[in-house]
């Protein structure tokens, strides 16, 4: 199963990447693929973050379907 992690704001400037793509054998939600992205990119624990799957918001245990696209960037808040 392949997904595609789109990295946006601050997470693509400490990933130094806009994409990458994540290749597992198993399912998988979306806890267990930031897991992996952690794995890569371990630096990206210190932010507050925010999901999308295929341009719609998520929570962690949604679950990933092959060619899926996963946004991951930082929260953000506004006054």
């Amino acid at each position: 199963m392949k997904v595609r992690v789109l990295f946006f704001g601050a997470t693509a400037d400490e990933a130094g990447s806009r994409s990458f793509e994540l290749a597992v054998d198993e399912s998988l939600n979306t806890e267990t693929a930031f897991s992996r992205v952690l794995d890569k990119f371990p630096q990206l624990k210190n932010h507050r973050l925010l999901f999308a799957v295929n341009q719609e918001y998520v929570g962690a245990e949604h679950i990933l379907n092959d060619g899926d696209e996963l946004a991951i960037f930082t929260a953000v808040s506004g006054g």
